[in-house]
């Protein structure tokens, strides 16, 4: 390793600019099959040098790195992190280098170790809406996978595993004293996850990470090792090529001076380091076709949905108290956040929130919360948490005409006039189909009347006469219209007719 760090001392003198030529003959005296050592101090990291850095003896030395075979932007400016076109089903090669010193990790030393390579969303608000977005291209791409591995030209890996609920991930074992090299292919385009298709340039930006993984004392490869990344965007076959020339013909036409302010294009992709994806020890343990956490389908939970019958946005009527229930108080705990989540039917993000408690929760903005969800599940979830009520289409006041007096204070409102002293009491009754038959459910359910004893609603016209009351009907009735309403024995006398005046 002395020479290594001759070299390393020699470029950053500045005597060594195209290391890659001179280490060549180095890397052919490795022996047939290995790697030039140029893979591993390969130019995007060891020679876009930065002066806030800190001294190369203090910086964390990665165990491993992982270079990919295809060439980066040259539209990228300084210090802005390398983004690598790639073509639609095409295999490309990441090398998988075993870059520890003498004596790091030697528990690791003839055993093998796992790394699971997955295609995941560069943009936040994609990574937290992963779930819809990947159950949407399956259900477009029925049978097809996000990622594979082309097991033929791969080199090194053994034991590859494909999980059917996870199409963006692969995984293998590999031994860092080999060669190993795992060729991928990635069948979403970056056009597809944008809501208009406006061609390769606008799509999306994906990331290709790898984590690494040792095994522990019970066999199971779930100690984290190292993780890197890179930044990527996917393209039609012979897309990115062309993406690619077009970059390079616009650097061509600028001047010297704007050159400066971009990196050159590298010939390689070097992924850089990162956190762990979450919950990757776990994905594949059990190799089980149980959908791990990221990807659990909602339809699998079980939550309550709000009765439709309900005479009010609040569902007062139905005898239970559901205002105080469904509000989130701020003494929520994790677990009672979870199951309001699961209740108002976001379980989508129960993973997301899993460890938010109720006043974690209600300090998030309006726009936070837009910002993780998306706009559609994020403004509904505010408006959730904040017990906004949907506004009905039609609000109409009912009263039973007393068959008795009874002491409260009176009221005088419209038709409900009286002149007998009988004292009216009013329900309001909020409509949101506009419907014959939701009159006749929520009157029911408002007087405490059996529904199946309710044979027809009328309304009192001229002269008495009683009109069948119809959709159109009640779609005609104007809003905070008062009623008093009686019961009539049906002519069978079986159940009876309510009669609104």
């Amino acid at each position: 390793m002395a020479w290594v760090l001759k070299m390393d001392e020699a470029i950053e003198s500045g005597l060594v600019h195209d290391f890659d030529a001179s280490l060549s003959g180095i890397g052919q005296e490795l022996g047939a099959g290995a790697y030039s050592m140029s893979d591993v101090l390969a130019l995007p990291i060891f020679k876009q040098e930065d002066s806030s850095l800190p001294p190369e003896n203090e910086t964390k030395h990665p165990p491993f790195q992982y270079v990919m075979c295809a060439a980066t932007s040259p539209a990228v400016k300084l210090y802005d992190e390398t983004l690598t076109y790639l073509n639609q089903g095409q295999s490309y090669e990441i090398r998988m280098l075993d870059n520890r010193k003498a004596g790091d990790i030697p528990e690791i030393n003839g055993k093998l170790v796992k790394s699971i390579i997955r295609v995941v969303f560069h943009d936040r608000r994609l990574q937290y809406t992963e779930h819809q977005q990947l159950e949407g291209w399956k259900w477009n791409r029925p049978g097809d996978r996000l990622l594979d591995l082309d097991i033929p030209m791969s080199v090194g890996v053994i034991d590859i595993k494909t999980n059917p609920s996870q199409l963006n991930a692969v995984e293998f074992l590999w031994d860092p004293t080999k060669c190993t090299s795992a060729f991928i292919q990635v069948h979403c385009i970056s056009t597809e996850f944008t809501p208009r298709k406006h061609g390769g340039e606008k799509g999306v930006p994906f990331r290709i990470q790898v984590d690494t993984f040792k095994q522990t004392e019970n066999g199971e490869y779930t100690d984290h090792l190292h993780s890197a990344s890179c930044q990527i965007k996917v393209f039609k076959p012979k897309g990115a090529d062309r993406k690619q020339k077009t970059d390079r013909e616009k650097m061509e036409k600028r001047t010297a001076h704007e050159k400066e302010k971009y990196q050159p294009s590298y010939d390689t992709t070097i992924l850089t380091e990162c956190s762990p994806w979450p919950d990757t020890p776990t994905t594949f343990v059990n190799n089980s076709p149980t959908p791990a956490p990221t990807f659990t389908s909602a339809q699998h939970n079980t939550y309550s949905v709000p009765d439709s019958n309900s005479s009010s946005p609040n569902h007062q009527g139905d005898g239970t108290s559901q205002g105080s229930g469904d509000q989130l108080h701020p003494s929520a705990t994790i677990q009672e956040t979870q199951q309001w989540l699961l209740k108002h039917r976001f379980s989508t993000y129960t993973r997301l929130f899993s460890n938010f408690s109720g006043a974690d929760l209600l300090k998030l903005t309006r726009e936070d919360l837009v910002q993780i969800c998306g706009p559609a599940d994020g403004i509904r979830l505010y408006n959730a948490l904040k017990s906004r009520s949907v506004r009905p289409r039609l609000t109409i006041y009912v009263c039973q005409e007393p068959l008795r007096s009874v002491q409260l204070e009176t009221q005088d409102a419209g038709n409900g006039d009286s002149s007998n002293g009988a004292i009216y009491v009013y329900h309001a009754i909020y409509l949101e189909e506009m419907a014959a038959s939701e009159v006749t459910r929520k009157l029911a359910l408002a007087f405490n009347i059996p529904l199946h004893q309710i044979n027809q609603v009328y309304r009192q016209g001229p002269t008495g006469i009683h009109i069948l009351v119809s959709d159109q009907m009640v779609q005609n009735f104007q809003d905070e219209s008062c009623f008093l309403f009686t019961t009539i024995k049906a002519e069978n006398g079986e159940g009876f007719h309510i009669i609104l005046k």
